[in-house]
């Protein structure tokens, strides 16, 4: 199955298996295509292929909610990708598995503490000093789904008693690799968060400006990733300049695995968010987002962290966001 992500300047077409309805109002677009048609009754926009470089309505709301707040790299990647076609067999190797290294009450596996690349991007605070050296895999997330438009996303189910609705929709089959982890996105965003967190799945831009802003106000926000200069460098140092952002609440979007852009969003009390200048062995630069969480006592106590650092709960942990990752921060 491939998504497809194509834009219109003025308008764009509703399509069924017998109709075609032209509308007037500016939208992305999103064609799915797979071997299995989907349900007729399913209404996707199809492309005029006039796209050009006209403000898409998600970028035209970011500007009208946040003005003065810059679009990061995470999003603009997840509106406007690369690539317009996604292969959803590409992105299932990369998160079919469950624990992702955010999610605080999972124990780390043994495949993890061995083989999985980001148990470098944890680290102790004391150590976020120029000329510390680290061994880093800022992993390009081969999930480059992209957001559907915000009217689309609200029309098409997401939540685990409809799952055979959703696989229905997306012509996928239920025993299939793909529906397993849409399976597991829906169960990870259905689940309570831990104490003091307050959790949110975005399924549209427009959803995670509203919950990241409704729980940091629109006064002095700032939404920011990582961006990495050599997507293959791994040996780095820290470089002068550590800024720290905002206080000591923010909101935090990991991006899921999913057929469409979905942000598991939450809000996280307790913590630091540092900008960090990074240069590698090969010269090459980049900017990291750091977070601290200075209180780790609701973590499992076998957390990926709490075993690589081999420390115990309450200590403070740090870690480096991946390209695919957004903190949200109120600017002092």
């Amino acid at each position: 199955m491939h998504l497809h992500l194509f834009y219109f300047k003025s308008s764009y077409i509703f399509a069924n298996a017998s109709s075609f309805l032209l509308i007037t109002e500016l939208w992305p677009l999103v064609v799915v295509e797979s071997h299995a048609s989907l349900r007729s009754e399913l209404y996707w926009p199809l492309l005029t292929l006039t796209a050009g470089d006209s403000d898409l309505p998600s970028e035209i709301y970011w500007n009208s909610v946040l003005p003065n707040t810059p679009m990061p790299q995470a999003v603009k990647n997840s509106l406007r990708p690369g690539s317009t076609a996604v292969e959803i067999g590409k992105w299932t190797d990369i998160g079919v598995s469950r624990g992702g290294t955010f999610f605080y009450r999972y124990a780390a596996t043994e495949d993890q503490l061995h083989d999985d690349p980001s148990v470098a991007l944890f680290f102790l605070e004391k150590d976020m000093r120029p000329g510390t050296k680290m061994n880093l895999d800022f992993m390009k997330n081969t999930n480059e789904a992209t957001f559907l438009p915000h009217k689309v996303a609200t029309s098409i189910p997401f939540s685990s008693d409809k799952l055979p609705e959703i696989l229905d929709q997306l012509s996928m089959k239920p025993e299939s690799v793909e529906a397993e982890a849409i399976k597991n996105t829906l169960i990870d965003c259905e689940r309570p968060g831990i104490k003091g967190e307050e959790k949110y799945c975005a399924t549209s831009l427009e959803s995670m400006i509203d919950f990241s802003t409704s729980k940091l106000g629109n006064k002095g926000v700032k939404a920011v990733s990582t961006e990495v200069e050599n997507k293959s460098q791994k040996l780095y140092r820290i470089a002068a300049g550590v800024e720290k952002m905002g206080g000591d609440v923010s909101v935090a979007c990991h991006k899921m695995v999913y057929a469409y852009a979905v942000f598991y969003c939450h809000k996280i009390a307790a913590t630091r968010t540092y900008m960090v200048p990074l240069v590698g062995r090969d010269g090459t630069k980049a900017k990291a987002v750091a977070l601290c969480h200075t209180n780790t006592m609701e973590w499992n106590p076998k957390h990926l962290a709490f075993q690589l650092l081999k420390v115990k709960p309450g200590v403070p942990i740090c870690h480096f966001l991946t390209q695919d990752q957004i903190i949200w921060v109120v600017s002092k």
